[in-house]
């Protein structure tokens, strides 16, 4: 059944509140993306003014990532039980109270618990956000075209963060901390009024508590593990007793999950093959681009001596592309299917990073550095959408917060572990003697990884397709068959 919010105009035209409701959600995915790409740009400003040394100011970042990867999954699963518009409103307005205090502070550690309070804020807003819209929005064409808009503001978020970041921090690092501030409370007073109620679920088996604690814990662990290995050692004795800690806190999560009545995460869903690779796909999608933009911001920054706000210029025909391109999207999946747009995108961005790889220490912008960025960007505007898509469809509605905060839980595991990966091996090729060619040389190694998570992503979805077609060829098969069967009746009667 649809609801009154979610039926269009007679003339077919979406309602004003139904805009509405979606440029709220819209504006807190925008928020988080802005606040991750902004705050990189000001973290030397911000350790001149606080007199924060370099492992200090990297938890600045970190600080963030731990608690947005780490209560993902505890978010999403709390908006199904709680109520999605609950849940994301007070979430919004803690981001709101935690934006302004990071911008007032005047001490290191308050500034990264901080960040932490807006990670976790961000780890209940976007679950509750992306559930809303699956719940919201009737799956199909309606859904898909929503989630293309959606997905777009998080990209077009992260490019202008980019851009903003450079022009901000020239005035006062502490206004990159309070822009979010305003518009999150804009956000928060509109989705009073515009926001849909919602149940708190009724019939659920009570609160998977032991589940709830095991896998934030697994998650937070992991996360500090894999953000502080590349510091400490892959090797250290620490990062493995992390990494043994890990695998015994999921060993215990999956056997707590599958005794519980009311499961924080329903192991059920990931027999699907599909949900699989899309989880799998989102991490390799985020994993290989957020590693790119590391690599690339040090050549820029490190190596050409570019401005962060040139670097910032640099990226933004990407964003841009992004921007223009993604709420197309929601028609094409219509017509081609998710699968089919992942491939594409995945081979566009293996492309991408692959022509990098030709880069010198002389780089010609429009041939060298902006074909790669066209290529990415096109790859993005294809990729996360159908991701989203492809992980909310078929879910039913009460599991839809549950998927959501699954899906956001991979997307930030993979850019840790993978940005991670490509830092460690950068690394392992630093030279002793660090002329400029030789350190673009050791970068090469770490675009090579970055191409091939890219690759991974593609062949995982390119396996889906294949299943397809055979279970297609089996149906086409049997109806043959079943055919034959009944001819031999007729002839008879």
């Amino acid at each position: 059944m649809t609801s009154p919010l979610t039926t269009p105009a007679s003339d077919g035209r979406w309602t004003p509140r139904l805009w509405g409701t979606l440029l709220v959600l819209c504006a807190a995915m925008f928020l988080d993306a802005l606040d991750v790409s902004m705050v990189g740009v000001a973290l030397p400003s911000i350790g001149a003014d606080l007199h924060l040394t370099t492992s200090t100011l990297q938890w600045i970042v970190s600080g963030y990532i731990l608690g947005y990867g780490g209560l993902l999954l505890l978010g999403g699963r709390t908006a199904d039980l709680l109520g999605r518009r609950q849940v994301f409103l007070v979430a919004l307005g803690v981001f709101a109270l935690a934006s302004l205090l990071g911008g007032l502070v005047d001490s290191g550690p308050l500034l990264i618990a901080s960040r932490f309070v807006k990670g976790l804020s961000a780890a209940f807003t976007a679950p509750a956000g992306l559930s809303i819209i699956t719940t919201t929005f009737a799956e199909g064409p309606l859904r898909n075209r929503a989630l293309s808009i959606y997905t777009t503001c998080a990209a077009t978020g992260f490019s202008m963060g980019l851009v903003l970041s450079g022009l901000l921090t020239e005035a006062s690092w502490r206004l990159t901390m309070l822009l979010p501030a305003p518009i999150a409370v804009i956000a928060l007073i509109t989705g009073l009024k515009l926001l849909p109620r919602s149940e708190r679920e009724k019939d659920h088996d009570g609160y998977d508590i032991p589940g709830a604690v095991i896998g934030t814990a697994s998650m937070l662990l992991l996360v500090f593990t894999v953000v502080q290995a590349p510091h400490v050692g892959w090797a250290s004795a620490r990062t493995l007793l992390s990494f043994l800690a890990v695998a015994v806190l999921l060993t215990a999560f999956v056997l707590v999950e599958r005794r519980s009545a009311g499961p924080l995460i329903r192991l059920g869903v990931l027999r699907s093959g599909h949900q699989i690779r899309a989880q799998l796909g989102a991490m390799a999608f985020f994993g290989s681009y957020v590693g790119f933009q590391f690599l690339v911001t040090l050549y820029m920054q490190s190596l050409l001596g570019w401005s962060a706000l040139h670097t910032a210029l640099a990226f933004l025909p990407a964003g841009a592309l992004v921007a223009v391109s993604s709420t197309k999207v929601g028609a094409i999946v219509d017509r081609f299917g998710t699968p089919r747009l992942i491939a594409a995108g995945f081979a566009l961005m293996v492309a991408g990073y692959a022509l990098f790889l030709r880069v010198d220490l002389n780089p010609v912008y429009a041939a060298a550095v902006l074909p790669s960025m066209l290529l990415i960007g096109a790859a993005c505007a294809l990729v996360f959408p159908s991701l989203n898509i492809q992980a909310t469809s078929g879910v039913e509605d009460h599991e839809q917060g549950m998927v959501s905060g699954l899906l956001n839980t991979s997307v930030q595991v993979g850019g840790a572990i993978f940005l991670a990966v490509v830092t460690a091996v950068v690394t392992a090729n630093a030279p002793a003697h660090a002329s400029p060619q030789a350190v673009l040389d050791s970068y090469r190694p770490g675009l090579i990884v970055v191409t091939g998570i890219a690759l991974a992503g593609l062949l995982i979805t390119l396996t889906g397709m294949r299943t397809r077609r055979t279970q297609r060829s089996i149906v086409v098969a049997k109806s043959l068959q079943e055919e034959a069967d009944v001819e031999p009746v007729a002839v008879r009667d």
